[in-house]
């Protein structure tokens, strides 16, 4: 119902409940390329689970706490963004992306989180966004440079994973560093 453009040809809107069919869609085309960057509690492998997905994120966003985005490409979704976490009592936010293999490569994310990025430091208050990805992600790496981050530093061995336990980074923005698009 409500879009913003990112490119002529994809768009930003938040992802709801009752896109979970569409959302399974998307993950079902992508599950292995991002199995080894995000949690299992994100990848829905049914139509429940796409929908519990979903509505944990909405439930999030009701609470002022989190809040989920997809980016549409030529009227499919191809991923999309997200804030883990928002607070605005500490002024601290986490953002986090998916993305299809097809869809790279052309600042679908980048794009998509300078506006979430954007919207939580000017309309939320929120003072610092986190960026937090395995050290191996380096796609995921380079859009928290392209956002201006800056790399606080690694959680050496913090996520555990199927082929052992990983490096995180943490990268981050502060309001006063950020620069809006535009």
């Amino acid at each position: 119902m409500f879009a913003l453009a990112l490119t002529d040809d994809a768009e930003l809107r938040q992802l709801m409940p009752w896109h979970a069919d569409e959302f399974l869609a998307n993950l079902d085309r992508c599950r292995e390329h991002i199995a080894p960057w995000v949690g299992a509690s994100f990848v829905a492998t049914d139509p429940e689970s796409a929908r519990r997905v979903l509505r944990n994120y909405a439930d999030r966003w009701a609470r002022d706490d989190g809040g989920i985005w997809g980016i549409w490409r030529h009227g499919t979704l191809v991923g999309g963004v997200m804030f883990v976490s928002l607070s605005t009592t500490t002024g601290v936010a986490e953002a986090g992306c998916w993305l299809e293999p097809a869809a790279e490569g052309q600042g679908l994310v980048t794009r998509a989180a300078r506006v979430i990025i954007d919207w939580a430091i000017r309309d939320r208050g929120i003072h610092r966004v986190e960026w937090v990805t395995k050290a191996a992600n380096a796609r995921s790496i380079a859009v928290a440079r392209r956002l201006g981050m800056s790399r606080d530093g690694v959680l050496r061995e913090a996520a555990p994973g199927r082929g052992g336990r990983a490096d995180l980074e943490v990268w981050s923005v502060l309001a006063p560093e950020w620069k809006p698009a535009g």
